[in-house]
């Protein structure tokens, strides 16, 4: 057993309550934060996230609370749970709460916009080069995570000691937790597979098969590897949980919101429109943007991604999408 620690997990979305869950189970006192005090009153009343996580019960031991001060008051390390594109606001807010040498472990799995940085880069852009960062990264839908289903992540740092802390903190019965020194390859796998995952969401838009699904997910992963080897990480990551198996997980699963995105764009319904629909982040959207600004300056050839990037954001229909993908110049594999 692993010492009893106070965890503050920052943010009340479905992942973020789901790993509140999985560190009071293990015997920590866990406090879960969120900036919409509306939203926690309403969870603390119903016993449950009714918004991000409904019919999964919430045990009183685990403290909820809208009062950031609070939360981190006396914390041992923070689980990060905020999407990629609130990562940097909410650190700022938190800056001057957060003890220094606080240990976070970041659960996002995206690049930002303009920055291009994942979340982990973020957390130490706005803390300093001295913040001790950890990702967790993984197949691992909140749903599941939340209901006691058998998971295996993996979590990455560049301090050992804080990856093997995650480790021994977080492991149970039935959430098994690897580590990994490659942390840009986690992060970049965990980024990465969204955007294959918006592919595949729109090949299931566009009523294609199982044999379209599997070749979108050798060639993405291809492609996955090919830019992560760009940015020198070591390929085994993306061959592990953090990238074949998650991305299995998110291109399959109906939990999936960026195969639900993709699917609608495949549909013929427009980027803004299910923006607006949908009331969850879906990281691929926006990571589709950063990671072709990233392709471009290290001249990466991502084909998917690229095909991605103009159903997205240039309107272009899915289906040349796909024609012009299967009419490529013929290579070997």
């Amino acid at each position: 057993m692993a010492t009893r620690k106070r965890y503050a997990v920052l943010g009340t979305g479905a992942f973020g309550t789901a790993m509140a869950l999985v560190a009071a189970r293990r015997g920590h006192q866990v406090t879960l934060w969120g900036r919409d005090t509306a939203h926690v009153a309403d969870i603390r009343a119903a016993g449950e996230n009714r918004r991000a996580l409904p019919g999964v019960a919430i045990p009183q031991t685990v403290r909820l609370t809208a009062d950031a001060a609070e939360a981190l008051a006396g914390a041992d390390a923070a689980l990060l749970a905020v999407p990629t594109k609130y990562a940097r606001r909410v650190l700022e807010g938190l800056r001057s709460l957060l003890p220094p040498g606080l240990p976070i472990v970041s659960l996002a799995k995206g690049i930002e916009v303009g920055a291009n940085l994942t979340a982990g880069g973020i957390i130490r852009d706005v803390l300093g080069e001295a913040a001790r960062v950890a990702v967790l990264s993984g197949p691992s839908h909140a749903e599941e995570v939340a209901r006691l289903l058998p998971t295996t992540v993996v979590v990455a740092s560049a301090e050992p000691a804080l990856a093997a802390m995650a480790q021994a903190d977080l492991s149970s019965e039935v959430f098994r937790v690897y580590t990994n020194p490659d942390v840009r390859g986690v992060e970049l796998a965990g980024a990465m597979k969204n955007v294959i995952a918006v592919a595949a969401g729109i090949c299931d838009g566009l009523g294609f098969g199982d044999n379209t699904k599997a070749a979108l997910l050798t060639r993405g992963l291809a492609e996955m590897v090919r830019f992560g080897l760009s940015q020198a990480c070591d390929p085994a990551t993306f061959h592990g949980l953090a990238g074949i198996g998650d991305l299995i997980t998110t291109c399959v699963s109906p939990y999936g919101r960026n195969r639900a995105f993709g699917e609608q764009i495949g549909k013929g319904r427009r980027r803004a429109e299910i923006e607006a629909s949908m009331p969850a982040v879906a990281e691929g959207v926006l990571t589709c943007k950063a990671l072709h600004d990233l392709a471009a300056r290290a001249d990466v050839d991502m084909p998917i991604t690229t095909e991605v990037y103009r159903a997205l954001y240039e309107d272009k229909d899915p289906r040349r999408a796909v024609r012009d993908l299967m009419t490529r110049e013929h290579k070997q594999e």
